[in-house]
């Protein structure tokens, strides 16, 4: 019988993507498996430069999410993890509690149904009616309000850089992944950008914005594309308005929140976001634009079919993002002492967002495996509460394909 030859592997684990979600499994990895070596390849010159660092920062409770979701019981889990963690390293949090704000008799029956939701998932939520509301923010106005009191605010890029430096793992920044060569008898071998060639028993995907692209590197089709939408950002530059966190009540039919308020670590408010299709992948403001990435997205089948789905709530959306007017009375709907001027722009972010070919958006955590690959192919908000638990099971998967080895 013929040997395969022994293979000089470089690691044993090479992680794609150096945001919260790719250093929460490296951290998972050398935790339940100490001494496997791990490498996590980041395009970046440092972590979290895209959806870990540009959001506003909440730890979610997982009112929001289906029961026995992943994002359900991960969101769940994985705010009380996040609390812990930022306790045990000193990282900046407070668990504000927030509020979610009906201001039309229509969205009732809906905010009704999320404090059901919210109970099945085993989170605390508290009934108001408005002069309730007011006890706890006083410039906010609706028929009827929830009230949770597990959610909360942190650094998440501290979060992840803390989870870099405990890991053990070797982190390569400014390492862009080109090519991928997988052979099942031999492993993975990965070029970066710089012409560096690095082997390992097997590979994990966690490239947010680009983990569609990096799966069909490495042999697998994932079944669905990344469309990315972008989410605009204002800060309030009357922040004593705002006490806490305030949120609309979301449309089921996405998985969008809603423009709400949140003040952030940094005692600023932030107003947001909106969801509008970005030109690029880092589109992050209307004069990105990368025809190869844009061409992606309209090549995919189920981009053209969300949009004839969903072209209201569209250009809702794209009339906030054109317009600060409609930006403002969105905003006002929650809190109407706002007007134009108190908005301030800030920076954007990227929904890195999943969507199949039928057009349906993908609701919930997707990981998919395939030999000697580990994929994360759908992980926005609320990724970044749920970042511990969805490493340990990334971790878990992985160590799964070594062992098959």
């Amino acid at each position: 019988m013929e040997q395969v030859p022994r293979i000089a592997y470089d690691c044993d684990v090479l992680v794609v993507g150096g945001g919260i979600v790719g250093l929460s499994t490296a951290y998972a990895i050398t935790r339940a498996a100490p001494g496997t070596r791990v490498t996590v390849l980041e395009k970046e010159p440092g972590p979290a430069r895209h959806q870990t660092g540009r959001n506003s920062g909440v730890v979610h409770s997982g009112i929001y999410y289906r029961p026995g979701s992943l994002k359900a019981r991960y969101a769940v889990r994985g705010a009380a993890e996040t609390v812990a963690f930022c306790a045990e390293y000193g990282i900046p949090h407070e668990v504000t509690g927030k509020l979610i704000v009906a201001t039309d008799r229509a969205e009732l029956p809906r905010l009704h149904a999320l404090a059901q939701r919210g109970r099945e998932n085993g989170i605390a939520v508290r009934e108001l009616g408005p002069a309730q509301i007011a006890e706890y923010e006083p410039e906010v106005r609706g028929l009827a309000a929830l009230h949770v009191g597990t959610t909360g605010i942190c650094d998440y890029t501290a979060v992840a850089r803390q989870l870099g430096e405990i890991s053990g793992a070797e982190l390569r920044y400014g390492s862009e992944v080109v090519r991928i060569d997988r052979r099942p008898a031999r492993g993975v071998a990965v070029l970066t950008g710089d012409e560096t060639v690095l082997r390992a028993r097997a590979l994990v995907n966690c490239a947010g914005l680009y983990c569609d692209e990096v799966a069909r590197l490495a042999g697998d089709d994932p079944g669905m594309r990344i469309v990315p939408f972008r989410g605009e950002y204002y800060t309030l530059a009357r922040p004593d308005l705002v006490r806490g966190l305030v949120y609309p009540v979301p449309d089921p039919a996405f998985p969008f929140l809603g423009v709400h308020l949140t003040r952030g670590i940094d005692g600023e408010v932030h107003i947001g976001p909106n969801a509008v299709p970005a030109l690029a992948r880092e589109g992050y403001d209307w004069g990105v634009l990368r025809p190869r990435e844009l061409g992606t997205t309209l090549a995919w089948p189920g981009a053209w079919r969300i949009a004839r789905r969903h072209w209201r709530y569209g250009a809702g959306e794209l009339r906030r993002s054109v317009s600060k007017e409609a930006f403002t009375e969105a905003v006002r709907r929650l809190l109407p002492p706002v007007g134009p001027q108190d908005l301030v722009q800030a920076p954007a972010g990227v929904r890195a967002q999943a969507v199949l070919r039928d057009g349906t958006l993908v609701d919930d955590f997707l990981i998919h495996e395939g030999p000697r690959t580990v994929h994360v192919l759908n992980a926005p908000s609320p990724a970044a509460t749920a970042s511990l638990p969805i490493g340990r099971e990334v971790a878990r998967r992985a160590l799964a394909a070594l062992a098959r080895d």
